[in-house]
């Protein structure tokens, strides 16, 4: 399959996404966050990132799942900073910290097509939410050069549906990190009491855009969603919720990694009950709670506990 921005590009209706894209950054809502500050001139939100994009890391991975890794690995771009901002984040130090430098778009291009040449599968942008502008940018340029491999929105589902209408046509691959599904565990971890009902929405309009996800002959995805949902202790996830959500309004096909590597990170003990392990009960807890909501499309590798 061709990847679905090449016809985007050759029509000349990727500069026109740029455009609308790049006009947000004047009163910025991007996110739901709609922090409305002129990131032209460089002021900054929420999300800390002005008129230039920040990369933290470009290289191939191997730690994604199955389908994106193949044998060439996913080309993965990290993007500094974040709009939702997790307390427990697992890249403390990327989201909150800042650990990166500013990048321009035919920057982020040469990342694009160094990750294509090195073999990698996809281009797999981490955390884009905050950067869609500079990223449609990027991708221009580096469709102008050869970019041939699909790409990835990897996100925290923190998307406003109405960006995402802009992406459709640039993005085959979907793949967003449901992770809670009480309002107000998102509104202590998070601070945003909407994260659930913003996520739905968002999952709504990916799935619309890119259906269940597809697969080559060698098992490499190449168009659909792909959720993931981490285990977090004492059933703070709502896993059950989320799960039968996705049976009930985006597909019982769709492809889903519940993972069970959380650990407590950056301020997660604010949150009493973050501050400890799942279990491996809860693990299964939750592998159970999908399957008996009608979700048996899983992710099946192999599982590393921290605490059993």
């Amino acid at each position: 399959m061709t990847p679905v921005y090449i016809e985007t590009f050759k029509k000349g209706l990727l500069a026109e996404k740029i455009k609308e894209a790049s006009e947000i950054l004047e009163t910025c809502a991007l996110c739901p966050r709609v922090c409305g500050v002129d990131r032209l001139s460089g002021e900054v939100g929420v999300c800390r990132t002005g008129k230039d994009a920040w990369v933290s890391s470009c290289n191939p991975h191997f730690g994604e799942e199955a389908p994106l890794v193949g044998t060439g690995g996913s080309g993965t771009i990290f993007f500094t900073h974040c709009n939702l901002m997790c307390n427990f984040c697992q890249n403390y130090d990327i989201s909150h910290e800042g650990c990166g430098e500013a990048v321009s778009p035919e920057d982020i291009a040469k990342m694009m097509l160094f990750l294509q040449k090195s073999g990698c599968h996809n281009i797999n942008f981490v955390t884009p939410t905050h950067v869609v502008p500079q990223i449609l940018s990027a991708i221009e340029i580096a469709a102008d050069k050869g970019l041939s491999v699909p790409l990835v929105y990897n996100t925290g589902a923190y998307d406003r549906a109405e960006i995402l209408e802009i992406l459709e046509g640039v993005f085959d691959i979907y793949m967003p990190d449901f992770k809670f599904w009480d309002p107000e565990i998102a509104k202590a971890t998070c601070d945003a009491e909407d994260y659930p009902e913003t996520a739905r929405n968002a999952l709504i309009e990916m799935h619309r855009q890119v259906g269940d996800l597809v697969t080559d002959e060698s098992g490499v995805a190449t168009r659909g969603l792909l959720v993931r949902h981490l285990v977090l202790p004492k059933g703070l996830a709502g896993t059950r919720e989320v799960m039968r959500f996705i049976a009930q309004k985006i597909s019982t096909n769709t492809y889903v990694n519940i993972m069970p590597q959380y650990r407590p990170c950056g301020r997660a003990a604010e949150v009493r009950e973050l501050a400890g392990y799942p279990s491996r009960k809860d693990f299964e807890t939750a592998i159970q709670a999908a399957q008996e909501e009608g979700i048996t499309r899983l992710d099946s590798r192999k599982r590393v506990f921290m605490i059993c």
